[in-house]
């Protein structure tokens, strides 16, 4: 409670009562941002299936498990002595390990490419292509490295490198 308010000469004067307050209930859901999709629907959420709903490309598809990637220098090194198919949009190295483990995968953009943005949406074209296209082909016991192109990896049209891989493929099993 406050305190009345006293006049100039110390008597209490009467205020008025303070002024109605305005209340505003939030929304529950943040309304999407102008000029964006609303949101991705979750897993478990939808149609109301068994199958909890995903988004193509991403885990949890129905790929299986990730592939294997190569990670220390001399694996690059190695598979750059091995076979070599070279095609429109990437270059394709592989050589045999000599085991019978999983097939391993590695990618590389160089400086080339571009700067950083466009060097790693090659590797990510590059991911999706191996993940999609070379893992069900590829050889237990090989290692894999796909190269990016400068200025073909990134714009290259999706179907042709799917007919690039499949034809760098024969060329480096034949």
């Amino acid at each position: 409670m406050t305190p009345p308010r006293l006049s100039e000469a110390g008597t209490p004067q009467e205020t008025e009562p303070p002024a109605a307050v305005l209340s505003y209930e939030l929304p529950t859901e943040a309304p999407a941002p102008l000029g964006l999709a609303p949101a991705l629907p979750t897993a478990g959420t939808g149609s109301g299936g068994d199958a909890p709903e995903t988004v193509a490309g991403t885990p949890g598809a129905g790929e299986g498990p990730a592939p294997e990637t190569l990670r220390h220098r001399a694996d690059f090194l190695k598979a750059a002595q091995g076979r070599k198919a070279g095609t429109g949009g990437f270059l394709l190295q592989a050589r045999a390990r000599g085991d019978a483990a999983a097939p391993r995968f590695g990618f590389t953009a160089s400086k080339k490419i571009g700067n950083a943005v466009f060097r790693n949406r090659a590797k990510r074209r590059l991911r999706a292509l191996a993940r999609e296209f070379l893992a069900p082909v590829a050889r237990a016991g090989w290692d894999y490295v796909l190269v990016a192109k400068p200025g073909a990896t990134v714009v290259r049209d999706w179907a042709l490198l799917q007919s690039d891989l499949a034809e760098a493929i024969a060329r480096v099993h034949k």
